[in-house]
Parts: C-alpha cells; structure tokens; sequence
C-alpha cells in the first residue's frame, strides 16, 4: 500500500463522523477535538480532492454525492479495523499470561501463594517461565517479567515489587546456641553462592568480611543454594521476600541483615503493553507483597 497516495487518516476519521453524524460540532465531540479541527479537515480533504464533499445545511452538515460515496467506503473501512482490533483484543484477554521469572523468585515466594490468585481469579490462566536470564519480552511474547535488579532495564517500565533487603541466613540447628553479634562470629561456616547472582557476596565483603579463605561452595542456581542452605551444609544472603516464610516458621534462622537500597525483585512489561488480565494480577501481586 502506497500512503502517499492516502489523506492522513485524522482528515479521513473527521469526515467519516461529521457525514455520519451530519454535524462538525457531534463529530467533534465523538473525536474529542474542537469544531475547528473537524472543519478544518474536512476543508483540507476537498482541497486534496479538488472536491465538494459536506455543505451547511441549517445547524447541520449533509454531504454532496461524491462525498456520500467515500464516507460509505471509509465507514467499511474503519468498521473492517475495528473488527481486527476488536478480534485481537479478546484473543489476547483470553489467552493465558506468560509470565518470565527467576527459579528462586518463583519456588519461594511465588508458588507458596498463588493459589490465593487462582482462587480469585478462575478465569485467568498464568503461564510461569523460570529462567536465570533476562528474556526479550517482544520477541519471546512475555507479558510480564519479575526480575531481580535496580529496575534499570532499557526501554522497559519496571515496577518495585519486594525492598533491597537482604539476610545471611543458615539451617536453625547450625546456629542453635551461638551468639552472634556479627558474621565475624560465624566465620567458621561454609558460604554458599548463586554463580550466575554474586550481588550477595559483595554485600557480605561490603560488611568488612574477607572471603579470601573462606569455604565457599557455588551453585547454578539459588534453589541449589537454598536446598543445601536448608540441609545445613552452609550460609547464604537471600532477598528477605524470598526466606521470610521459612525465618517465621524457624526452618532458617536468620543470621545477620544487610541491606542495599534499589535492589530488589521488580515487575518488568514493555511500555503500554498492558492487558487487563495482567493488571488483575499485578494488582493481586501488589497486595500480597504487602501483606
């Protein structure tokens, strides 16, 4: 199709609702512009056209033959449009949410609460893909993605979800009867890491500890690392949302806080890419995280 050989579409649009509506001043309401602006499109279409289309009659506007004949093709026209939006925007509300995620975000905190979500909302199917990387939410038709950084992601609009806070945790009966005032006084125990997520490590070195000949294991992934942190083999740094659950319930003890502002877990969509079912349940995500 050769648009240059097309009006702009905001002349076409004006005229198609002033013949419709057989009034500047309607179609100016329906577009939500001034009378003038209808006017003056109108009046720029004829002068394209070299053509009367729409003269007064009374308070109103009638259109000439010619004009008659082209605002019923534009009516097909925008009616065969909103068709196609009409159609993708309900196979897009029905479809299920692909939602992309961290392995450790989504075993710890997001599992043990989500059938809160499908409880009140039936209807709305979630798809979770965990993935250490940070996928391209276009290409790989993600709808949202919940990662853990600064909420710096380029061309994204990210949304804080959980705080920056940190804790050094380790299984309860490891500790059981230390007394810790700070990590020095555990210096003894084995660290454990995430290899694709070190952040953890700098914190504890920010806290003055030197890990240059500590035992320290790595993992490939946190649930690795959480897995041997809850069979007692060693001690990690967690974000707190992610091993609140088990320090309340005294399967962790936790060892020591740390804290580092700005990171945390983030909601991560594509600018105005928003469908009401995934509004449902960043709605529902807000709250919870909360709670």
């Amino acid at each position: 199709m050769d648009w240059h050989n097309i009006p702009s579409l905001s002349s076409l649009r004006a005229f198609e609702a002033t013949a419709r509506l057989s009034s500047f001043s309607k179609a100016a309401r329906e577009l939500n512009v001034t009378h003038a602006a209808i006017a003056q499109h109108v009046r720029s279409l004829e002068d394209y056209f070299a053509e009367t289309l729409a003269v007064r009659r009374g308070r109103g506007m009638v259109v000439t033959e010619k004009g008659a004949a082209l605002a019923d093709s534009l009516q097909v026209g925008f009616l065969t449009i909103a068709e196609g939006v009409d159609a993708l925007r309900q196979f897009s509300g029905g479809r299920p949410l692909n939602i992309s995620l961290t392995p450790a975000f989504a075993a710890n905190w997001l599992m043990p609460r989500i059938g809160a979500f499908w409880a009140e909302n039936p209807e709305i199917t979630v798809n979770l893909n965990p993935s250490v990387h940070n996928v391209d939410l276009a290409q790989d038709g993600v709808d949202m993605a919940i990662r853990f950084g600064r909420g710096n992601w380029q061309g994204l609009h990210s949304e804080a979800l959980t705080n920056g806070d940190h804790v050094v945790v380790a299984k309860s009966d490891l500790v059981k009867g230390r007394i810790i005032n700070s990590l020095k006084d555990v210096a003894d125990i084995p660290w454990l890491f995430e290899g694709h997520m070190m952040e953890g490590k700098a914190m504890i070195e920010n806290e003055g500890i030197d890990l240059t000949g500590a035992k320290i294991s790595i993992f490939s992934t946190n649930e690795l690392v959480l897995s041997a942190v809850r069979a007692g083999l060693g001690m990690s740094a967690h974000p707190l949302a992610l091993v609140e659950k088990e320090i309340e319930a005294g399967t962790l003890a936790n060892v020591c806080s740390l804290k580092d502002d700005g990171l945390g877990y983030y909601m991560v969509t594509r600018k105005g890419r928003v469908t009401p079912a995934l509004l449902q349940f960043q709605k529902w995500l807000r709250r919870t995280a909360k709670a």
